[in-house]
């Protein structure tokens, strides 16, 4: 039997594009094993498909003074004996690695076993893990064909990103009975990623009696950041995080407001939901929400509002224009052409086996 480690943490788009390989990886009989974190969003996430798990030491490198910085090096080089360990004990035949900073040990210690390993990135600059884990890899993927340009030119594939499959399986009379909606009135969904956007939040329960009289909302808030004082709110349902019940929450929503992480846009992308896009800020990141915002937005698939600029009004107005111009979005999404990107990591996989 053929086995693979998947790895990837630290927020759900580090995960979810492993998530929608691991199916097609249990029909061509590989042995799947996941690394991640000891208690990272990773190994929540995963658990749920019965696959051994196993965590590592995980320290994050950064760009930018924090006093971790002096003690998180000592976690990546104990992650890295971790993880040659492992690439000793279950002598995979190959690793695919998503991308966050638990992957970089894991990837290091692949090359140093002589496992072949193949790095996705998403956004359309190569993040600092990735960057620090591609003279390790035998190939990187990537999303956008900007990224190409960034990347070795011997390794780099434009393969796009794995889409959960599932997500387009929804049953929207199941989600209306979740929410306890009405069938005939809009519905708004608020996405700020898995680990929550304080700022989105806040932006739109400010402006949510307004929201109410014309649209349902549905509020992704992420974890710790529910409202007590909005539960049983009509017209507008909370949670800290989906799994199972997201694609019938899709299946039920009109239009988006989400962060501009890159597996997220592109999966509702593949779901023609027309989406208000509010970056994380220049401050707060490495740019890499806006350009992926920018890149959507040029193409007509998306709205931007920079976080920066939101007033209450300011957010209404774009709100109700994406609600008002929806069609056009969803046909500048129907003219897209999708890559099978599932089946194109796989080869890649395959062929590194070969």
């Amino acid at each position: 039997m053929k086995r693979i480690i998947l790895t990837g943490g630290g927020t759900a788009g580090h995960v979810t594009p492993n998530i929608a390989l691991i199916a097609e990886l249990k029909e061509l009989d590989y042995d799947i094993h996941y690394v991640g974190s000891y208690d990272g969003i990773e190994k929540s996430l995963i658990a749920d498909f019965s696959i051994p798990y196993h965590g590592i030491s995980s320290g994050k490198l950064r760009r930018y003074f924090d006093v971790k910085n002096f003690s998180d090096p000592f976690r990546v080089i104990k992650g890295f004996r971790e993880a040659n360990q492992l690439m000793k004990t279950l002598k995979p035949d190959v690793v695919f690695s998503k991308g966050g900073f638990v992957t970089v040990p894991v990837v290091m210690a692949a090359k140093k076993n002589k496992i072949p390993a193949i790095i996705h990135e998403s956004d359309m600059t190569p993040g600092l893990a990735n960057k620090l884990c591609l003279p390790s890899a035998v190939k990187v993927c990537c999303n956008f064909p900007e990224t190409l340009e960034l990347l070795p030119k011997d390794k780099a594939i434009l393969t796009g990103t794995p889409i959960r499959k599932e997500l387009s399986q929804g049953n929207r009379i199941a989600a209306l009975d979740l929410c306890n909606f009405t069938a005939n009135k809009p519905t708004i969904m608020v996405m700020g990623g898995s680990l929550g956007a304080v700022a989105v939040n806040q932006a739109v329960r400010a402006i949510l009696p307004r929201l109410l009289k014309r649209f349902q909302v549905i509020h992704l808030c992420g974890k710790g950041n529910l409202d007590e004082t909005l539960q049983n709110t009509p017209g507008y349902v909370q949670f800290e995080y989906c799994k199972q019940e997201l694609k019938d929450l899709l299946a039920l929503t009109d239009i988006v407001i989400s962060r501009a992480g890159a597996n997220a846009i592109c999966e509702l992308l593949s779901l023609r939901k027309p989406t208000l896009l509010i970056p994380l800020p220049l401050a707060n990141s490495r740019g890499d929400q806006i350009l992926n915002a920018r890149s959507f937005e040029k193409q007509g698939f998306a709205s931007v509002l920079e976080e920066e600029q939101i007033t209450d009004d300011l957010l209404f107005n774009n709100i109700a224009a994406l609600f008002e111009d929806r069609q056009t979005y969803i046909n500048a999404m129907n003219q897209c052409s999708f890559p099978d990107s599932t089946k194109a990591i796989i080869d890649l996989i395959e062929n590194a086996l070969a």
